[in-house]
């Protein structure tokens, strides 16, 4: 599916390029040929459609994957990777970096670190609480992200209206328009160590799924295991959000999808997660550049066929919630 997607997206699109031009001009270019494609055609395949391709795999994947790991650690279906407040933090640092007037590399920046800020915030409330419970640390999340969230309005409401007010809306959407085989070799790393340690670690948190007493009689250093958990998820959140900006439900929606197909075990979910991940963030992509006139931000795909698909699959398992 995957393999057939990327095939599919490189040649779909405002100007047509059939499937076996897309794959020689891709290979030429692996190979380092010179293509007998016209340099047009090079452009839309190599400069516009590759990059964003790539893009749409790895957040999608690196998203769903942080989605999988917080619902195995704190035992909640219904939690997203962003819900210890990193979109929030990272739609204030991009808002605050597009204010400034500054490049899109610094806006990636700035959303990066202020989604690790937020989160660090959401962890230090329930250290100064003195309680680390899993029902503090959500706790902390639905304060820190309410929290931003108003900061991020007050943002917008100081913002140049016709100008920075619309730049911070778009980018708070989504959208993997303007990424650069540049920009994924700079946030790659970001993404790729995080996923290896997540699935490295992903019989802990089978362990940890348990109960933190269960697995505390098993060994089991909870607050280690959970705070690497948190810390690869938020790395991949932070990374994802400073790449191609807000995206929702994939997180939440594609982790039930791959307990559906190989049960509840992390060690064959969080793999699986990454190929359906992939695969649904490149059908939305594909899909927000040709359905219409004007390219969508990929928020508004993601929300209009992640609610129905949510309501489907708690209709499912009705009896077990």
């Amino acid at each position: 599916m995957l393999l057939s997607g990327i095939i599919l997206a490189a040649t779909l699109g405002k100007y047509p390029v059939s499937p076996l031009e897309s794959l020689q001009i891709i290979g030429e270019f692996i190979l380092g040929r010179a293509s007998s494609a016209s340099t047009m055609t090079q452009n839309v395949v190599l400069g516009l459609r590759v990059p964003r391709i790539f893009a749409s795999v790895l957040v999608g994947a690196v998203l769903s994957i942080s989605g999988a790991a917080y619902q195995g650690i704190f035992k909640n279906p219904l939690v997203s990777p962003d819900f210890l407040g990193v979109s929030s933090g990272a739609s204030i640092g991009a808002a605050i970096a597009i204010l400034l007037s500054l490049s899109s590399f610094y806006i990636s920046i700035f959303a990066f670190g202020f989604g690790l800020l937020a989160v660090l915030i959401t962890v230090t409330i329930p250290a100064i609480m003195g309680n680390r419970s899993n029902i503090m640390l959500v706790l902390s999340g639905i304060i820190v992200g309410t929290a931003m969230s108003s900061v991020l309005g007050f943002i917008k409401f100081i913002a140049d209206p016709y100008t920075q007010l619309a730049s911070i809306t778009y980018w708070t959407m989504g959208s993997f328009a303007y990424i650069t085989l540049a920009d994924l070799a700079v946030i790659l790393p970001i993404l790729l160590i995080p996923t290896i340690i997540l699935i490295l670690i992903a019989w802990w948190i089978d362990v940890l799924s348990m109960g933190e007493d269960e697995a505390k009689t098993l060994g089991v250093r909870v607050g280690l295991i959970r705070g690497i958990a948190i810390v690869c998820s938020t790395l991949l959140t932070a990374g994802s959000v400073a790449l191609a900006g807000t995206i929702s439900w994939v997180g939440l929606i594609i982790p039930h999808f791959g307990r559906m197909l190989v049960g509840p075990s992390h060690r064959k979910l969080l793999p699986l997660c990454g190929l359906l991940g992939g695969v649904f963030m490149l059908l939305v992509d594909t899909l927000t550049r040709t359905l219409g006139t004007v390219e969508m931000p990929v928020s508004i795909i993601t929300g209009l066929l992640g609610a129905p698909v949510f309501v489907w699959l708690l209709f499912r398992q009705r009896r077990n919630i």
